[in-house]
């Protein structure tokens, strides 16, 4: 890791005198939260309310993500859960095709109007700059025309790989003055590391992130974007490993602890991917063809308990 990059491009945080939840340091500590039930069936207003008692009874946290705000009735069912347990939602619109973005934006045009104070930001598209389905100036315009309809006072912008912000693909979203927030996505498992790359001095994940804060930064022309970590995780027992980077409950835990836990001590909101397994969830085909498991990339289990050996709170004076 790049020390002098990271001390120059994160925000400063408080002090760290004592173990303390991350929002007293500033930054915001999320979860990415699916919409279905572990048989496959959508989550009712009810299912969110439980994830949020479990997220907030173990993490503190008391902010969620989504992809997409029309998939299940997400945006429908989960923001009256999130009214009535005190968190926020930011809300996806999945913008890759019309039938997608129409509907996405419908669901979020309705229902962030609704309730406004427990939403709070939007993202038009996760990783459609990294997957090549749009230019930054083409995505920019989607962020306007989801922007005209919302209140001011819910942010909005877009979610994608560091390295999209990095080598400038985003620049015409960063410059263009009309997003407010931008999620940066970073993961060292994802990029074939051993847990002492992705923890260690020379810290892959911290250094991709200042990157992509360098260049939003130095292209914002003045503008106020608030930065977090779109995504960031690690796959426990059971999970797909990707070449030396081992699917392991030990590791993630680790991981989470020094990495996850260490960019919310520089003061750098972050969403962890994700808050639950998802056992629904079906194989993907992986690079080399093989079958990918996707189903064990919580902090807690499917059943919303905690992981052996997995602590979920951040102690600062690690740090």
């Amino acid at each position: 890791m790049r020390t002098t990059t990271i001390a120059a491009a994160l925000t400063a945080a408080a002090p760290l005198t004592s173990a303390i939840n991350p929002h007293a340091l500033g930054a915001k500590m999320g979860f990415a939260l699916g919409t279905k039930n572990p048989d496959s069936s959508c989550k009712s207003t009810n299912d969110y309310e439980k994830d949020f008692d479990a997220i907030a009874g173990k993490t503190g946290s008391k902010i969620v993500r989504g992809y997409s705000a029309s998939d299940c009735n997400f945006a429908q069912n989960i923001l009256p859960a999130a009214q009535n347990k005190g968190f926020q939602v930011v809300l996806g619109i999945w913008p890759d095709t019309t039938e997608s973005f129409n509907a996405d934006n419908s669901a979020v045009q309705t229902y962030a109007n609704q309730f406004p104070d427990s939403v709070y930001a939007v993202t038009v598209g996760s990783e459609t700059l990294y997957r090549g389905n749009f230019t930054g100036a083409e995505l920019n315009d989607k962020i306007k025309q989801v922007k005209s309809g919302l209140p001011s006072s819910i942010k909005i912008g877009t979610a994608d790989s560091w390295n999209k912000y990095a080598d400038g693909t985003a620049d015409d979203v960063i410059s263009s003055g009309d997003a407010t927030i931008l999620l940066i996505n970073a993961f060292a498992y994802w990029q074939d590391k051993t847990i002492e790359e992705a923890t260690g001095s020379s810290n892959v994940y911290l250094d991709d992130i200042a990157q992509a804060i360098d260049r939003v930064q130095s292209h914002s022309n003045g503008a106020d974007i608030e930065i977090w970590n779109g995504e960031t995780g690690w796959p426990t027992d059971g999970g797909s490993s990707y070449g030396v980077a081992k699917a392991s409950t030990a590791w993630a835990a680790e991981y989470y602890a020094k990495s996850f836990c260490g960019i919310l001590a520089w003061g750098i909101n972050a969403f962890y991917f994700e808050a639950f397994d998802e056992a629904w969830k079906p194989d993907s085909t992986g690079d080399n063809g093989e079958a990918e498991d996707e189903k064990h990339w919580g902090a807690m289990d499917a059943s919303r308990n905690q992981k052996p050996n997995f602590n979920l709170t951040c102690n600062y004076l690690d740090w």
